[in-house]
């Protein structure tokens, strides 16, 4: 293969050459489990997802595995390939990924899965995991968050990993690496594969349908299998492993930073939110761990700020003894800490005061609604007054930038909920305008009902509606507002609520010329359509449609350790905007884990 060639015609050749700071390298050893860690998504994108950083360096941490990963490529990059007849090849060793023992795709979003079929298609891998039964084929498997849903790709993969990996990942290595020595059929791995705690092998499942087209159900077609995935999560967090050298890439990438995990879960329960859902119970990591993680990170990459990775930072134990110790550390050397979004409600303003000393940057907040009404709907527990309250506080310590979220579409939401926000707004940069001419940054995003949520049960809004919803708003609202697509908000709800029948289109869109869906500038809604129309399927039926609570859903033999009946209550709460405490302040509620807090 001659790369230099082929790296001197593509925009951005930094993403397939390798070589970064910190790679692992190992000699290509036929004893060794060899594991392709794809990304189905460009470059920049993947460098920046802290779950693949973490399994590149465990699985490498094995002795008997090799690690290297792989990334989607660009437009311009597959047409190269596929001129000069080149598949997709891993960074470290440059090798075809058809030449792993296993290829392991994360799944991130929804939008990202046409692009599974390029790496495959490139490679020469047959899409369908019953087309790879005989042959030399690496072993299909998928982790990350669209493994909670995975039946519209249950066609393709031999296996799901559903779950935190850093425990089943090396499980099943282990288990590869055995069955690969007695030299049996596949059907053995997969057997062996299905006794380890959240892995799922869809073939060992057939899915029934309704005369109306819904979902029967789901189960298992021999004696011996669960007929349901229990998910995998790292009991002993603050222990658990996390990488001490990062990969450092040579371009810039979405995450340009040292990213450290502090904590993983939710105490909260926002009705929309999946990963509060998915990733209960919450742990943390002790103050002494992080900092040395810090101190190991910054030493072997060079980077200049630390992101304290969580989902909610200011649950934190101590938020702020750990600022302290991080500051302490790294002031001399002008090294900046910096949070992700902060809940109104735990906002740590003494913290905030801290981590100015070495770079100041604007604070993200969601309210998700302007009224009240419907904040209290979705279990949102902050006020006006909060919001109001933080923003005198954060102007008055010099800074001049506030972003805030909203979710528009959400169920129940009337004009005037929409009306709310603008009012709201016009607060808020009054305070911001007065102090320091400071000024609000204003993001919409549109309802998704999400799987294994309370508002699982409801439906997305149809698209005129909310484009009649982004009008209203568009006007009542004087300043830039940033919001995602509204057909490619759909298309989400589509593909995560959908079953197996929409893995077809998921395909047909590919073979159209579906590609990097998340991006704006290469959605085709249209190819999407088309790909319906062509599988007899109507989209409208699996994102606008209420459900029932009796109705089997495609992801029910998922098992998150969230209760059902917990999520049906807090459905109808939500119908009299009722709010539920957060596990840390009413002790544990009965959503089904042992401990949430």
């Amino acid at each position: 293969m001659n790369l230099e060639e082929i790296l001197n015609k593509v925009y951005k050749p930094g993403r397939y050459i390798g070589e970064e700071w910190n790679i692992v390298k190992k000699p290509w050893d036929d004893e060794k489990v060899k594991i392709a860690l794809a990304f189905p998504d460009l470059y920049e994108v993947g460098m920046s997802h802290l779950g693949l950083k973490i399994l590149y360096s465990l699985l490498n941490e094995m002795d008997n595995c090799i690690a290297e990963r792989a990334y989607a490529p660009s437009a311009d990059m597959e047409a190269l390939l596929r001129e000069k007849r080149v598949p997709v090849f891993s960074l470290e060793s440059k090798k075809d990924l058809k030449d792993f023992d296993i290829i392991g795709f994360t799944l991130p979003y929804e939008l990202c899965y046409t692009n599974i079929f390029t790496i495959l298609d490139l490679c020469g891998i047959p899409f369908l995991a019953s087309e790879r039964e005989k042959g030399d084929y690496p072993l299909i498997i998928a982790g990350g968050v669209g493994a909670f849903t995975p039946e519209p790709l249950a066609l393709f993969f031999d296996a799901f990993v559903v779950g935190e990996g850093e425990e089943v990942s090396q499980e099943l290595i282990r288990a590869f690496s055995s069955w690969r020595e007695k030299k049996e059929k596949k059907d053995v791995l997969l057997e062996d594969l299905a006794k380890i705690q959240g892995v799922y092998i869809p073939s060992f499942y057939e899915a029934s349908y309704l005369p109306d087209g819904r979902l029967k159900e789901i189960k298992p077609k021999k004696d011996g299998i669960s007929s349901r995935i229990e998910k995998r999560f790292v009991k002993n967090f603050s222990d658990s492993f996390f990488p001490e050298k990062f990969v450092v890439p040579y371009i810039e990438t979405i995450h340009d930073r040292l990213m450290v995990e502090i904590s993983r879960g939710c105490v909260h329960g926002c009705r929309f939110c999946q990963a509060g859902m998915l990733y209960r119970p919450y742990r943390s990591r002790n103050k002494e761990r992080i900092l040395r993680l810090a101190e190991e990170g910054i030493k072997n990459t060079g980077y200049d700020e630390i992101s304290l990775s969580s989902l909610c930072p200011g649950d934190y134990p101590d938020l702020e003894g750990l600022v302290d110790l991080l500051i302490e550390k790294f002031y001399a050397k002008r090294v900046s800490v910096s949070l992700p979004s902060m809940r109104i409600d735990n906002f740590p303003v003494a913290v905030a005061q801290k981590i100015q000393k070495v770079k100041k940057t604007g604070f993200t907040f969601a309210l998700e609604a302007g009224s009240q009404r419907l904040r209290d709907m979705v279990n949102k527990q902050v006020t006006e007054e909060d919001l109001l309250g933080i923003a005198e506080k954060v102007t008055g310590l010099g800074w001049n930038l506030l972003k805030l979220y909203f979710i528009v579409g959400l169920p129940q939401e009337e004009s005037r909920d929409l009306e709310e926000i603008g009012l709201l707004l016009d607060k808020v940069s009054k305070i911001m305008r007065k102090r320091n001419g400071g000024k609000v940054n204003v993001s919409l995003s549109f309802f998704v009902p999400k799987p294994h949520t309370a508002f699982q049960w409801c439906e997305q809004p149809e698209i005129s509606v909310l484009k009649e919803k982004l009008d209203y708003l568009r006007k009542r609202v004087r300043y830039p507002l940033k919001f995602h697509n509204i057909e490619q908000s759909f298309l989400e709800a589509v593909i995560c609520r959908g079953d197996r029948r929409v893995g077809n289109v998921i395909l047909s869109a590919w073979q159209k010329g579906a590609r990097f869906d998340s991006w704006h500038e290469h959605f085709k809604f249209s190819l999407w359509l088309d790909a319906f129309k062509e599988n007899d399927l109507d989209p409208a039926f699996y994102a606008n449609r209420k459900r029932d609570y009796d109705e089997v859903f495609p992801w029910d033999h998922i098992d998150t350790g969230v209760k059902k009946e917990y999520l049906i209550s807090e459905h109808k709460k939500s119908q009299d905007s009722e709010i539920t405490l957060d596990c840390s302040k009413a002790g544990c509620n009965f959503c089904g884990l042992e401990k949430c807090c």
